[in-house]
């Protein structure tokens, strides 16, 4: 297979998207201030914006978003822990992961090495699942401190570079594998692509792993619905095939939750979204999660201010909010005691707001 690598004619994802961030939109001249110092915000927060009077029902008057960490080269993967009350996410290319408290707000190094982990989340027994751009797998950290292998090779050759995961009630671990750890060496470790890029589902009893789909270019972030029959999927691979749609895909899941069928786009990231402050080409969809109403709540990049943010979407698919953000965002999940408040990675740093809804399933 041929190697994916800035220096070939496909570009690597750091490059192309960073081209296309500067043709889309222009560079904001003055940043919002999110710093400790900075001036308090007027209610209603001013950057969480309805598009359509669905909206207003999610939408809280008196709360801002907040910047609760900043530092990292690259954030990624959110992941709420219900029993020890604190956000875990991923910095890739620093190799680490960090934990912020909801009781003090104390951020610290919660695991280096990391094997470059991207995304995160925990099963229903409470361990933490991660996916490791350096090591082309996907582990679990036990109770005792050990490591369990789910998975890293599909019918003898090495993944890509897990990126994104999810679990199911019936123990079914669900992830992507678009291979963006392996295109260099700031997000892992530069290899060769050896199977099609790929969504799959590890069983919890046997870990046998099974390949849902591969009928996507670059499956990066994932959901379920809230009943779990439908499973959502951002494609991103505009970043490498020319050909590639930059949306957000929808399979039904058949065969006792263990299939997916009927493949078909629930939302363009490109062309008229209807935004508030924005007239751009668009840009991407990467982590996505699910509220109990079934709306789509996606982190959105790489298409300029006024498209960079959290884009939220309605079952129809029709957008119905945005948050808007200052930097390019990567993904997204619900947390805090009562799963109303949304964690947003983004960049170099760590947000919230709180929204009146609820995450429909554990991170």
């Amino acid at each position: 297979m041929t190697r994916e690598s800035t220096s070939s004619p496909k570009l690597g994802r750091r490059s192309f998207l960073a081209s296309a961030a500067c043709s889309l939109a222009a560079t904001r001249l003055t940043a919002r201030d999110f710093g400790p110092h900075a001036a308090p915000v007027r209610y209603p927060e001013p950057d969480v914006i309805p598009l359509d009077k669905r909206f207003n029902q999610y939408r809280i008057g008196s709360s801002p978003i907040q910047r609760l960490h900043t530092g990292t080269l690259w954030a990624e993967g959110p992941a709420w822990n219900g029993v020890g009350r604190y956000l875990l996410w991923s910095d890739i290319p620093s190799n680490c992961q960090y934990r912020w408290l909801e009781d003090d707000g104390h951020v610290s190094l919660f695991r280096q090495p990391a094997g470059n982990s991207n995304g995160n989340t925990f099963d229903y027994q409470g361990r933490q699942i991660a996916c490791e751009h350096g090591n082309r797998r996907i582990v679990r950290y036990e109770s005792d401190g050990s490591i369990t292998v789910l998975a890293d090779h599909w019918q003898g050759k090495p993944l890509n570079s897990p990126n994104d995961a999810v679990v199911h009630p019936d123990g079914g671990i669900w992830f992507t594998d678009p291979g963006y750890g392996i295109v260099g060496n700031y997000e892992g470790n530069r290899g060769e692509k050896e199977i099609k890029e790929a969504v799959y589902r590890i069983d919890g009893k046997t870990l046998a792993l099974q390949k849902v789909t591969d009928e996507i270019f670059k499956p990066n972030g994932l959901c379920f619905s809230p009943d779990y029959k439908l499973l959502y999927v951002a494609d991103t691979g505009r970043s490498h095939y020319p050909e590639a749609p930059r949306n957000i895909k929808v399979w039904d899941v058949v065969g006792d939750g263990k299939k997916l069928a009927s493949g078909r786009q629930f939302v363009s990231m490109e062309g008229d979204m209807g935004l508030a402050q924005y007239d751009g080409d668009g840009g991407f969809a990467d982590g996505i999660r699910m509220d109990e109403d079934g709306n789509v709540w996606a982190s959105a990049g790489w298409g300029g201010e006024g498209f960079d943010g959290v884009h939220i979407i309605a079952p129809d698919g029709v957008r119905i909010g945005q948050i808007v953000m200052p930097e390019v965002c990567s993904n997204v999940c619900f947390g805090g005691p009562k799963r109303n408040r949304l964690f947003i990675t983004a960049s170099q740093s760590l947000y919230a707001v709180y929204v009146e809804t609820r995450g429909a399933h554990i991170t």
